[in-house]
């Protein structure tokens, strides 16, 4: 039925989204491989995949899911893992000769990668999906637009559209994606010098269609694009957006309460205190300023993404942002193979082909 055979780890909020849009173009041949197979049984009869079988797996058994990466020569893995599961999936995937896609925000997890990327002839995508991922491909485009870049400002908020709590935010994310943002440093560049940013400092407002935001840095949103554009822009930085008084809060828990020593306590804390929810929006702001045709110029990007109906059910904003994103790249380096080869960043994507792609449109 498929012409891509194609390995999805991890059945969470965003492996299940991809499987779906996936699933749905007829296209691919899918495996599925979790933890707890029934939680997802249900959604795929659901949705009416049949082009989906599902696995049983401990992503910690190496042995395991060296076995299962065996079972088909797939076409492609795609890990929606948590980031620390990564390096171990990417070194079978070199092993075995494929193609290689993961959701990872960490930064030393993508260095790693590159590090195994060099020389293959396979493809090692890291960083997919929303920020990283698409913000790159945004910011990208508009960069090129300039002869001389002076500031490019990198936005990404994925929020609950109500919110009632103190810390003003719902678990939208992986709560070990979110806390590993807060807590590592940050990449930017900064008078024209690479630096490392503390997170959540910069602390900065922003009104987008009337709605004020905070936005402050966190590690991962900016992907490879210091290293791109190295000594080609004078200030390059990547905040996350959220509503005022959430960057204080969690000062509080991280810095007073020095819960960025005990991350476990502070995942428990999270998931047992913040809701979930569907009902978000997914904010992406991109400004560039510098020169272009002699004259100081700025160009900004704004768009917001709700949630969607897709195969009779209702997905969230940031499931069909991060999702789409992933496998809009998928479908774009699967379909060239002779275009792509090795590390492959998100910025070596052009904006017109990504839209263009048939999961793009869900950024339309």
């Amino acid at each position: 039925m498929g012409s891509h055979r194609v390995l999805i780890l991890g059945a969470g909020r965003i492996g299940s989204m991809v499987a779906c849009l996936l699933a749905s173009s007829k296209e691919y041949e899918l495996d599925l491989a979790c933890r707890n197979p029934s939680a997802v049984a249900d959604l795929v009869r659901d949705l009416l995949l049949d082009n989906v079988t599902i696995h049983q797996l401990d992503a910690g058994d190496a042995d395991a899911l060296a076995k299962l990466m065996l079972r088909k020569r797939y076409d492609a893995v795609i890990s929606a893992l948590p980031f620390h599961r990564n390096i171990l999936v990417a070194e079978l995937a070199a092993r075995h000769a494929i193609n290689y896609f993961d959701l990872t925000e960490d930064v030393a997890v993508t260095r790693r990668i590159g590090e195994m990327a060099e020389g293959a002839d396979t493809v090692f995508m890291p960083q997919c999906g929303l920020a990283p991922g698409f913000i790159s491909i945004v910011a990208n485009d508009l960069m090129r637009r300039f002869t001389e870049l002076d500031t490019v400002k990198l936005r990404v908020g994925a929020l609950p559209q109500n919110s009632s709590n103190a810390l003003k935010y719902s678990l939208l994310w992986s709560t070990e994606g979110i806390i590993n943002e807060y807590c590592e440093p940050c990449e930017a560049i900064s008078g024209g010098q690479p630096c490392t940013l503390t997170p959540l400092e910069g602390l900065e407002s922003l009104t987008l269609d009337g709605v004020i935001y905070e936005a402050f840095n966190t590690s991962g949103g900016l992907g490879t694009l210091a290293q791109t554009y190295s000594g080609q822009v004078q200030n390059l930085n990547y905040r996350t957006i959220r509503y005022p008084g959430h960057c204080q809060a969690f000062r509080l828990l991280l810095n007073d309460l020095k819960l960025d020593r005990d991350r476990e306590s502070l995942k428990r804390l999270l998931e047992n205190a913040l809701p979930s929810t569907a009902q978000d929006v997914v904010v992406v702001y991109v400004s560039v300023s510098g020169k272009r045709e002699g004259r100081f110029t700025e160009e900004s990007y704004v768009r917001k993404i709700y949630p969607r109906e897709i195969n009779g059910r209702v997905w969230s904003a940031i499931q069909v942002a991060t999702a789409a994103g992933l496998c809009a790249v998928l479908d774009i380096v699967l379909s060239e193979p002779a275009l792509f080869r090795g590390f492959v960043c998100q910025e070596s994507i052009a904006l017109t082909r990504f839209m263009d792609s048939r999961y793009g449109s869900y950024y339309a």
